[in-house]
């Protein structure tokens, strides 16, 4: 009840802010009357600072000695052809991938996100430069990111944000654990203003409605400091591309209702110092749905289904209710010439599972064998799980114009919490209640239910201590080197560095380059994550364990206590800006990985040292985390942007491409499984690490604007994909091959006044699908799997931007 309690009041909350604009214009026109128009009043969090240097006076992502991309998101927000955060930067950062799932379970209610086509846990998430928490949930059947956690990026509105910031470099030694492909930093906005957006969508087959409603006003306080709220509501409705059409089984986006509510601000602390604070809460419900079971005649009958409740079969559905919370307090000044800043940030993210439309076969068949009808309960409370963490950073820098041409120090310190917790289902959602083997399986069909056994509150922290020096030997010539220590609770200490240099041969071309190493700590979610569930196998319901690592069954199976990544980077690039409205950047990469962390494939009940287990224990295979694997990831990253005055009008361009290869070099085979490398990593397990993403990406856009029109191009390239099968190639089955894949969105905008814009347009024009594979060997049961645009065509969408 505490929860529904506290969605109402997310729900007022986001009602006021919706309504903010209008109430705070008179406020807003009185602050700019007392002269704090503009941006100039704002202080840290309106200033551009380029994520990968503490340095607060650097400005360009083309001066620094690492790649960054600045991603300015006021163009997406306005008249993007994408609602949310994640899908907005698939389809502008070409290092960037996000796959939105279907038929992956939890995964399908929240999409991971990662770069140069490592995994979602690799990339490091910032908002306004202090670390945001990852979700609870780890991905495990059928997703891309299959095996690993990452961060929601659409619990942030895209309304809330100024920019995003990507550093595509290794930077483990500046910001510590995951940042190994690389860090995004969110900055939100904090501008004074009041603006909304509202937008509706859906796909050319008619279905997947997509409605839209956020608002943003910004203030300035007369004693200086000022506070931003943005409210956002979006109502994203089911699509099905299943085959054939009108068949019991569901493919497509799982319907979506967010609502969310964030604040940012500051207020002085004296002449010198100033008070800042985030805060961020988002509720989401969201509804994916499972395999069909089928009816009367089925094999389902009567272990999953009973011809009493659904005679033509029926589609489980496995309903998530998400809590999203983030907050920041800190204080930043200066103390003579050094520049501190305290801050403490608070992450939480839960979900909890309802599986809606279903039935617990075993309470059916025993109904039935009791001379009833055959009935069970449709509806059952599957439990969840959540995860909160606690930082505290302390950061000192001090810059010296006098030392060669510029020297910047910083250092700080870090002290980190996290606890991870499984909450167990209601008994109806995972009991037997005919007995093992005598007809009804036992659990909510679709999910089972989390069980007593699951359940976990796990614990640990972490300290840490870095320094970072910068220096400008000549105007020409400049370094950074960075090293951080780490010590954890559960695994140990760590130690990482950096160093990065820069050259400018002439005043138009720079040469930078970097070698770092870095490190991942196993997530309390890979290492407590335990569930029993029915994973369908070329077709076929099987029931399988997932079982926690350091448990019982896993150190019967061999398998050893986690332990961190680490890796090894390097990046060599050059920029190149040989006029003011045209710039180039080319970086190429390599990324080695040693002791990454996979989800093992199946150890069956043949299984010589867990066979007996498995069999009493009612399943037919068991899966383990651990590091399993080395790999080895190189590619290359170019952008060209360039605008131009063309026929009356601006042309803005950007090219923006991204090729990159990841290899398993070596599997790490435990001494207890020996020569067994194939079930602790298959062709099929190998392939999800080296294959998650399409090899390249690239996007080609063009923004015109002439008076008070605006239209837009963009032309995204997908690159082939590889993926198993659950035959495998060893039994003459190929492997899934998707050839490359080319479309376009287009948009047409009209500015009534500088106030509003009205925009119309289309997302995958072309209605381009993935290549068509056997629906017995994909994840999910389809004829594609979700790669590369996913798998539901083309897409119009309406947009309304208002300025108060």
């Amino acid at each position: 009840m505490a929860c529904f309690a506290g969605r109402n009041t997310l729900g007022r909350a986001i009602a006021l802010a919706l309504a903010l604009p209008l109430a705070a214009t008179a406020l807003n026109a009185q602050a700019q009357d007392a002269e704090t128009t503009g941006t100039e009043g704002a202080k840290q969090l309106d200033s551009i600072s380029v994520l990968g240097s503490r340095r607060v006076d650097r400005s360009s992502e083309t001066s620094t000695p690492v790649p960054v991309d600045v991603i300015p998101m006021a163009e997406q927000a306005e008249s993007g052809a994408q609602f949310d955060l994640a899908q907005s930067l698939q389809y502008a950062a070409p290092s960037f991938n996000s796959t939105r799932q279907t038929g992956a379970d939890g995964a399908d209610l929240v999409d991971g996100a990662a770069l140069r086509g490592l995994g979602s846990d690799q990339t490091l998430v910032l908002v306004n430069g202090k670390r945001h928490h990852t979700v609870s949930l780890v991905n495990i059947y059928g997703a891309r990111n299959r095996g690993n956690t990452g961060t929601d990026l659409n619990a942030i509105p895209l309304l809330a944000i100024d920019r995003v910031e990507v550093l595509r470099d290794g930077a483990a030694a500046q910001y510590g654990s995951d940042a190994i492909a690389g860090v995004m930093n969110i900055a939100l906005k904090r501008r004074p203003g009041c603006e909304a957006v509202f937008g509706y969508g859906e796909y050319s087959r008619g279905d997947g409605e997509n409605w839209l409603a956020s608002s943003y006003c910004g203030v300035e306080f007369s004693m200086g400091g000022g506070l931003s709220v943005t409210g956002e509501w979006q109502d994203r409705g089911r699509s099905d591309r299943s085959e054939p059409k009108g068949s019991p089984r569901i493919i497509g986006d799982s319907e979506v209702q967010n609502r969310s509510l964030f604040l940012n601000g500051d207020l002085p602390l004296g002449e010198a110092a100033d008070l800042y604070f985030t805060a961020g809460m988002q509720n989401r419900d969201a509804s994916s749905a499972a395999f069909a079971r089928g009816g009367i005649g089925s094999d389902d009958i009567p272990s999953r289904n009973s011809p009493a409740m659904y005679p033509d079969g029926f589609v489980p559905f496995i309903d998530g209710v998400l809590n999203d919370r983030y907050t920041i307090v800190g204080a930043r000044g200066d103390v003579g010439n050094w520049h501190f800043d305290l801050s403490h940030t608070f992450g939480y993210n839960e979900l909890r599972y309802q599986i809606n439309g279903t039935l617990n076969a075993s309470i059916a068949n025993l109904d039935l064998l009791n001379g009833g009808a055959g009935i069970s309960p449709t509806s059952f409370d599957a439990g969840g799980f959540s995860f909160q963490q606690n930082t505290t950073n302390l950061d000192v820098s001090r810059y010296f114009d006098s030392v060669l041409s510029g020297f910047n120090v910083a250092f700080g310190l870090e002290q980190r919490e996290e606890r991870y917790r499984i909450r167990a289902g209601e008994a109806g959602s995972y009991l037997d209640y005919d007995g093992a083997g005598v007809g009804g399986n036992p659990g909510s069909q679709g999910f089972p239910g989390f069980q007593p056994s699951d359940v976990t509150d796990s614990k640990r922290d972490s300290w840490a201590a870095y320094a970072d020096v910068e220096i400008d030997f000549t105007e020409r010539l400049m370094m950074a080197a960075a090293v951080r220590y780490e010590d954890y609770s559960d695994f140990g200490q760590t130690t990482n560095g950096k160093l990065a240099m820069a050259f400018r041969a002439t005043d138009d071309l720079l040469l930078r380059g970097s070698v770092s190493t870095g490190f991942r700590a196993p997530s309390l979610q890979q290492k407590y994550f335990s569930s029993t569930i029915t994973d369908f196998i070329s077709g076929e319901p099987v029931d399988v364990v997932i079982a926690s690592n350091g448990s019982a069954l896993a150190q019967a199976a061999g398998i050893p206590n986690l332990t961190e990544e680490t890796s090894t980077g390097a990046t060599l690039g050059v920029t190149w800006t040989p006029r003011e409205n045209l710039s180039l950047t080319l970086d190429a990469y390599r990324i080695d990985i040693d002791d990454r962390i996979v989800l093992s494939g199946d150890f069956d009940n043949t299984d010589p040292l867990i066979g007996p287990i498995l069999d009493d224990l009612g399943v037919g295979l068991a899966r383990f985390f651990f590091n399993s694997v080395d790999t080895r990831t190189q590619g290359v990253d170019l952008t060209v942007s360039h605008d131009m005055d063309l026929w009356g009008g601006k042309l803005k361009s950007y090219l923006g491409a991204n090729y990159s290869k990841t290899e398993v070099t070596q599997v790490n085979t435990p001494p207890a499984l020996a020569g067994r490398e194939e079930t602790l990593l298959s062709e099929r397990d190998r392939l999800f690490v080296e294959n998650g993403a399409p090899r390249s990406k690239a996007v080609l856009g063009f923004d015109y604007a002439y008076g008070a029109w605006e239209g837009g191009i963009k032309v995204i390239h997908f690159g082939e994909q590889t993926l198993g099968t659950f035959s495998g190639t060893a039994a003459g089955v190929p492997n899934q091959h998707y050839a490359a894949k080319t479309s376009a969105d287009v948009s047409l905008g009209y500015n009534f006044s500088e106030k509003a814009k009205f925009t119309i347009g289309a997302a995958n024009v072309f209605d381009v699908f993935p290549t068509r594979q056997n629906p017995d060997e994909t994840d999910n049961g389809h004829v594609f799997e979700s790669v590369q645009f996913g798998l539901n065509g083309a897409a119009y969408f309406a947009r309304l931007w208002l300025k108060f």
